[in-house]
């Protein structure tokens, strides 16, 4: 039994070594001072959207970048309808977008469905000389200062830029804002970080700006696994991309409300995880020992917190017939040394939960109450990924669609907290 507390040592050692650097972004984002940008020009930008049986969601959003601060002229509104079967080309063309709808039930997937639509741009809108694309989910609403904002930093150089992340229906459940915490810590905590420390910031999911010269050289958009964003965001940073973060572009979208659905997302998110370590992973250890740190920090990202929590399981699991046929005595060892285990995992998140909550309280729409209740079931939101991760292992994963319902407007979003407080 002793070789079962030795392991555990040593896989919480190994953990600790591989992300004590997250920590000190932790310090960065609590106590340095985000950097601040001006714009001495204003660029011409195709917002990209890529909708898939959306007609509930997405006027919203159009409607959002209708009224944006920046001049009107230099943005139009492309819609990528694809494969749909409601009214979401309708809505869309009704709301003011440029659409086309898609048909392709063999190439599935968003990347595909952006491949497709820049590669219409390219050839049916030359003449508008787009500088960059701003890619959008169907389900997405922005502040009004977005492409204001996102401007600044392309405007100093910056040739892919990501925004910061909350969310639609933050106080809808505990799975909703299991999801909403982790964007928030992951805008606040580690891109904001990243930023401030002049290394590259991961693109997550939507809301990001990639200059019409990178898609250009990259020939459309060339990344197709279960997780475009990871991919598209590691293919920059092998390439020596450095990936701008753009805290004052405020992005809201909607997080799955069911454990159903969740399980599903989180599926293709773990299994595309993989996809892109087994892709990329060689090149990127290659690249760290060359000096780059983004590069460190990526292979972190993808794959290190995964393989350590899948050994931890493997090693209690084992210990389990052990303590059942071997000595007796031997079971306050393993219960004690499993529970510390638990324990840890659960402080740390914690801890997260409960800093970016107190640092992002303003950000966060909904009730006192929620907001607190919710930090202590993060640390469960997170547990479940445990088994989520170890299943995208052995299980073949597609894509497949998230229902999106929540039509909301930026005011209707953020007036959720005078509604709590109304209801309190």
């Amino acid at each position: 039994m002793k070789i079962i507390v030795f392991l555990n040592f040593a896989i919480s050692l190994i953990f600790t070594l591989c992300y004590f650097y997250q920590f000190v972004y932790v310090l960065v984002g609590l106590f340095k001072k985000s950097k601040t940008f001006s714009a001495e020009t204003n660029h011409r930008y195709a917002v990209v959207i890529s909708a898939r049986n959306e007609g509930d969601v997405i006027g919203n959003l159009i409607s959002s970048l209708q009224a944006q601060t920046y001049p009107e002229d230099l943005v139009d509104i492309f819609v990528v309808a694809d494969n749909c079967s409601d009214n979401t080309a309708e809505v869309a063309r009704c709301a003011g977008a440029m659409v086309y709808e898609r048909f392709n039930k063999e190439l599935v997937g968003k990347g595909y469905a952006l491949d497709w639509l820049f590669n219409i741009i390219k050839d049916e809108y030359a003449e508008k000389q787009y500088e960059a694309y701003i890619v959008f989910d169907a389900d997405n609403v922005v502040a009004p200062t977005f492409i204001e904002e996102m401007n600044k930093l392309f405007d100093n150089g910056y040739r892919v830029v990501t925004s910061y992340r909350n969310s639609k229906n933050y106080g809808e459940n505990w799975i909703t804002a299991g999801y909403s915490l982790w964007f928030l810590r992951e805008a606040k905590f580690l891109n904001n970080a990243r930023m401030n420390l002049g290394t590259s910031s991961a693109i997550s999911g939507t809301g990001f700006l990639v200059s019409a010269e990178v898609i250009d050289k990259n020939g459309g958009w060339i990344h197709h696994l279960l997780t475009e964003d990871i991919e598209f965001t590691t293919d920059c940073i092998v390439n020596g991309e450095t990936i701008g973060y753009c805290g004052k572009a405020v992005l809201y979208d909607e997080q799955p409300t069911t454990f159903y659905q969740s399980y599903i997302q989180r599926l293709r998110w773990s299994r595309g995880f993989y996809q892109v370590f087994k892709k990329y992973g060689k090149r990127l250890a290659g690249k760290i020992f060359k000096g780059c740190f983004s590069c460190f920090d990526m292979l972190m990202t993808l794959m290190p917190a995964m393989l350590l929590t899948l050994l931890s399981v493997i090693v209690n699991v084992a210990a389990i017939p052990v303590g059942i046929f071997g000595d007796s005595t031997e079971w306050p060892m393993l219960l004690e040394t499993l529970g510390q285990t638990v324990l840890s995992f659960f402080v740390v998140f914690l801890l997260l939960g409960g800093i970016t909550t107190v640092t992002e309280w303003n950000q966060i729409h909904c009730s006192k109450v929620r907001k607190i209740a919710y930090i202590l079931t993060f640390p469960l939101f997170m547990l479940t990924y445990v088994p989520i991760s170890i299943i995208a292992l052995f299980k073949h994963v597609k894509w497949e669609p998230i229902k999106h319902s929540v039509s909301k407007s930026i005011s209707e979003i953020c007036d959720g907290d005078a509604s709590a407080k109304e209801k309190m």
